[in-house]
């Protein structure tokens, strides 16, 4: 990593996620200087400064004392891609109204070089990647590719893209921001599908699966945080930045990996709505950053194995 980095004051919001876990390890590693925010406390095996509070509503004064150089805003509200009534008042305050907070406190620090905001390819326009027809070649969309985002977080997550671009160009044009468009994540100790169907197969339940032929870009929690990291030393990286594997899977193709590690039941549901087919374009990121996210699907799920099979041990 940069070695110029050690001491650079970093916030991270969302510091006790899935992500946000693998970003403080990664710049712990670098010896930065990290103040952590969430709702959530952290494992006691973090070495980090971290504050248990809720951004959406509560005083933000420790950010401002802290003086960040780097900001690097996880922090976010997820619900199934098709939305319940009951997530969008959970969808305003947990992701537009906090990232507004977020942003506009950004504005106004001097101190800040960089915002690093973790967006969705949710943005995207739907119509670019689901159809009645199953496709079998990957969909990859690119950062030019149509926007008309598919729920309400996909919303929030494109007007907080917007109110950065209004910052960068009336209050704070020094001010660098990249909004990375992340895809499927899945890791450790998260509640993504991989994550539930691992620790269902270990507890010897059946899994019940739905739409076997959809594809997406599963992305490794460590490779997302990694290329977060990477995003904010690239000098010169600005704007929309998509951040995926770059890579297409099948739901069944997941089952199959999964089950190379150890024994499944499943109950096959069959096919309940329209296909996705949905890949991230990546060379935008591998040109900028001169990296792409090295973990493969059969790794990660294998890394996730290891991990939910050792804590369910050390639960018993």
């Amino acid at each position: 990593m940069n070695t110029d980095f050690k001491g650079t004051r970093c916030v991270v919001t969302g510091g006790a996620g899935v992500i946000g876990r693998e970003l403080l390890s990664i710049l712990h590693e670098a010896e930065g200087s990290v103040l952590s925010i969430d709702k959530n406390p952290l494992p006691t095996d973090f070495n980090t400064t971290h504050i248990v509070k809720d951004l959406a509503t509560d005083s933000i004064d420790e950010i401002n004392d802290f003086r960040p150089e780097i900001f690097f805003h996880l922090a976010a509200a997820f619900e199934r891609s098709k939305e319940s009534p009951e997530f969008w008042g959970v969808n305003w305050k947990d992701n537009t109204m906090l990232s507004h907070r977020m942003v506009d406190a950004a504005s106004s620090l001097d101190s800040l070089r960089v915002f690093i905001f973790a967006s969705s390819y949710l943005i995207y326009s739907p119509a670019l990647y689901m159809s009645d027809s199953l496709r079998h070649d990957p969909v990859y969309l690119k950062e030019d590719s149509a926007v008309s985002p598919r729920n309400v977080t996909g919303a929030s997550k494109y007007y907080t893209e917007k109110e950065l671009g209004f910052i960068k160009e009336y209050l704070r044009p020094d001010l660098r921001t990249v909004s990375a468009r992340i895809y499927r994540v899945y890791g450790k100790g998260s509640r993504d599908v991989i994550s539930r169907w691992i620790r269902s197969a270990l507890s010897n339940d059946q899994l019940d699966v739905y739409n076997k032929d959809n594809r997406f870009d599963y992305i490794y929690a460590r490779d997302v945080a990694e290329g977060l990291f990477r995003l904010a030393l690239a000098e010169g990286v600005a704007g929309v930045v998509n951040l995926g594997s770059g890579q297409s899977h099948s739901v069944g193709d997941v089952i199959n990996t999964l089950s190379s590690f150890t024994n499944i039941k499943i109950i096959d549901h069959g096919r309940t709505e329209v296909y996705e087919n949905s890949t991230a374009d990546i060379g935008l990121l591998k040109n900028l950053t001169k990296w792409q996210p090295p973990t493969t699907l059969s790794d990660g799920i294998r890394h996730i194995f290891e991990y939910e099979r050792e804590s369910s041990q050390a639960a018993t």
